[in-house]
C-alpha cells in the first residue's frame, strides 16, 4: 500500500462512506468524522478476516463460504481466504 496526501471521493466512494457512517453513528443526529467511519470499517474488515480463520475447523466449508463470502473477502472451497479487493 501506498501513503497518499489526499483521498479522492467519487460518487460511489461517497455514497459507501455516508451509508457507512450511518452504521457507525451512535444515533440519527450523530455525524462521526470519515476517520472514524474508515477506522471502524478497517477493523471490521480485519475482525472478519481473522474470525475467518478460526472458524474454519468448526464449521462445514460451504456454510462458512455461504455467509461470509462478500466482495473483499472471497473464500475459495477450504484452501485459503483470499482478498478480492482491487
Amino acid at each position: 500500500m501506498t501513503d497518499r496526501t489526499t483521498l479522492r471521493l467519487s460518487d460511489e466512494r461517497k455514497r459507501k462512506l455516508d451509508r457507512a457512517s450511518k452504521i457507525v453513528a451512535g444515533g440519527a443526529d450523530d455525524d462521526p468524522p470519515m476517520s472514524d467511519v474508515i477506522d471502524a470499517a478497517l477493523t471490521h474488515l480485519i475482525e472478519s478476516e481473522d474470525n475467518l480463520q478460526k472458524v474454519r475447523d468448526q464449521y462445514p466449508p460451504q456454510e462458512i463460504k455461504d455467509c461470509c463470502n462478500t466482495s473483499v473477502i472471497g473464500l475459495r472451497y477450504r484452501t485459503s481466504i483470499d482478498s478480492k479487493w482491487r
